[in-house]
């Protein structure tokens, strides 16, 4: 089991990962393409995408290096709390395909939340 975890850690930091950097360091480009983007200010889109990169490096590196692995199962909880909030944001814009890759990754950080928390503790 704790090897399927990691490999959800990995998945879950890759993702979330990308899609922080996109965030953070491809704005214009995102902001061509995604119209959620355009409904929110630069600065805060930028924020969100450091959060990600922030929670996807907090999903691995504490597990990883044993310092304070705690903080993975924290770093996951608030990856699920930003995919939560991120559903009610695209609920109401009636954005129906992003709440489905919300779901999804909201799911690979519930996992790992759960399974650092309850199935293999760290």
């Amino acid at each position: 089991m704790n090897i399927a975890l990691w490999v959800v850690q990995v998945l879950t930091a890759l993702a979330f990962g990308g899609h922080g950097w996109l965030m953070t360091f491809g704005l214009q480009r995102m902001t061509a393409r995604v119209p959620w983007v355009r409904a929110l200010p630069a600065p805060f889109v930028r924020l969100l995408g450091v959060l990600e990169i922030l929670g996807a490096i907090g999903v691995v590196i504490p597990a990883a290096t044993g310092v304070l692995p705690s903080l993975t199962v924290a770093a996951a909880g608030g990856l699920v709390a930003m995919m939560l909030l991120a559903i009610l944001f695209h609920i109401t814009r009636r954005e129906w395909p992003n709440i489905g890759l919300n779901l999804v990754l909201g799911a690979l950080a519930f996992a790992v939340a759960y399974g650092r928390l309850v199935i293999e503790p760290l």
